[in-house]
């Protein structure tokens, strides 16, 4: 749906241009009359009418909604401060777009589209360093090609959010159709060492409320930050509540205090986080995929790389449990933990209820945040149940993280799924049977 001003200035177009025709075959002058005057009673409808995508000064579409994922996430970005978006076209995720071109001209924003997927996660990173907070959108193929660029964001530490709404792969794979196989490509698809941050919203309303906290990660830490949706939760439609601006959190971008001359970009305190400035302020910045010192300059020696790089890794890894989000149900006293995450955790969540019902032990640990993996609470939980289930929509990619993290002190039972749609809450079910033995 785009809102009614988005589309007044074609519309003037429009009747400028039957305006301007003369030409007109016999009996045509009456129907060109005809056209202009019904496009000038809808110009005068949509300038008088209070749009019903009208959003309140700071670009909050407060109020309660009937939308989908995508638009929910287009949202909740918008909420959280993102003004300018970059992206280019691909199935399931490009209703994200598509509502960001109709929504973010009206908050003074800026969308996009850039002519593949390179040109657009690198035009955020100089958008990011111009003062904006900035976003990408694609799916699987373009997160490929994206991936060059995610390691010069962790490298260069800017701040931005890379939405991947998954689909069916390898290759072209299923456009249309849902899967969860890019875990694994988030966290190590580009080359060297950095640590990146996922999460995985399960519900529209979780891509309004998650993607606020992407974007707030993004900032406290100067990361990039993957929000994990895929073609299910992109295209379901459901109730979403959006609250006041005043009541939402939003975390600023650090600028320094200091002042020119005294400013070196990479120089950080206990936080392990620099502060940024902003291109054009007046700076002498230098940036650079180079392995660099404080000031920004290249330093080609060894204990240079070591010093940048266990402090890139580390300001993730220190402060691990504070960015850790799990929502824990029934795992007290369980005997049997279920792992999942985003569309599967719905489905999982009913397998649950269902084992439940027949009276087995069962809880559900769903990872909101995937990276950092939350591997203290699951050798915490493996001391004390007897076997974990992970279903996921891959060939078992989480579920290694939770081997490793139960160190053998758990069994953990694999229910792998190729994507193209979603699991049956009866084979889950089924798995837990088998783990409670």
């Amino acid at each position: 749906m785009r809102p009614v001003r988005a589309v007044l200035p074609g519309l003037r177009h429009l009747r400028d241009a039957v305006q301007g025709h003369r030409a007109a075959p016999p009996g045509g002058c009456g129907r060109a009359a005809g056209t202009r005057a019904r496009l000038t009673r809808g110009i005068e409808f949509g300038s008088k009418r209070e749009d019903v995508l009208h959003a309140d000064p700071k670009g909050v579409l407060t109020g309660i909604h009937f939308i989908d994922g995508d638009h929910a996430a287009c949202e909740g970005a918008l909420a959280a401060g993102c003004r300018f978006v970059a992206g280019y076209p691909i199935t399931p995720s490009t209703e994200v777009v598509e509502r960001f071109a109709a929504r973010i001209p009206l908050v003074g924003g800026m969308f996009i589209q850039l002519e593949d997927e390179l040109a657009s996660s690198i035009a955020i990173q100089g958008a990011a360093w111009a003062g904006k907070k900035v976003m990408t959108v694609t799916s699987g193929p373009g997160l490929s090609l994206m991936m060059e660029h995610v390691g010069l964001a962790a490298f260069t530490e800017t701040p931005c959010v890379f939405v991947d709404v998954q689909r069916g792969g390898p290759s072209t794979g299923l456009p249309t159709l849902p899967a969860q196989a890019d875990m694994m490509q988030v966290k190590w698809g580009s080359h060297g060492d950095y640590e990146p941050i996922a999460l995985s919203p399960n519900s529209p309303q979780e891509c309004f409320d998650l993607m606020i906290k992407a974007f707030n990660l993004a900032e406290t830490y100067r990361v990039p930050v993957f929000f994990m949706m895929d073609e299910v939760v992109g295209h379901m439609t459901e109730r979403v509540v959006i609250p006041e601006a005043s009541e939402i959190e939003v975390v600023e971008r650090k600028w320094t205090k200091k002042k020119p001359g005294e400013y070196r970009p990479y120089e950080t305190d206990e936080s392990l986080v620099p502060e940024m400035v902003k291109a054009g302020d007046g700076y002498r910045i230098h940036i650079t995929g180079l392995t660099h010192d404080e000031r920004g300059y290249p330093a080609m020696t060894a204990p240079a790389q070591d010093k940048l790089v266990k402090r890139l890794v580390n300001k993730i890894r220190a402060n691990a449990d504070k960015i850790v989000d799990v929502r824990e149900d029934g795992v007290a006293g369980a005997d049997v933990v279920v792992v999942s995450f985003g569309i599967t955790s719905r489905v999982a969540g009913a397998a649950v209820e269902a084992a439940r019902a027949a009276g087995l032990k069962v809880g559900h640990l769903r990872l909101v945040i995937t990276w950092p993996f939350p591997a203290k609470r699951i050798r915490e939980l493996a001391a004390t149940v007897k076997a974990f289930v992970v279903p996921e929509l891959n060939m078992g990619q989480m579920a290694l993280e939770v081997e490793r993290a139960a160190a053998g002190k758990a069994p953990v039972l694999t229910l792998p799924h190729a994507g193209g749609t979603v699991h049956e809450p009866g084979a889950i079910l089924a798995k837990i049977k088998e783990a409670a033995q």
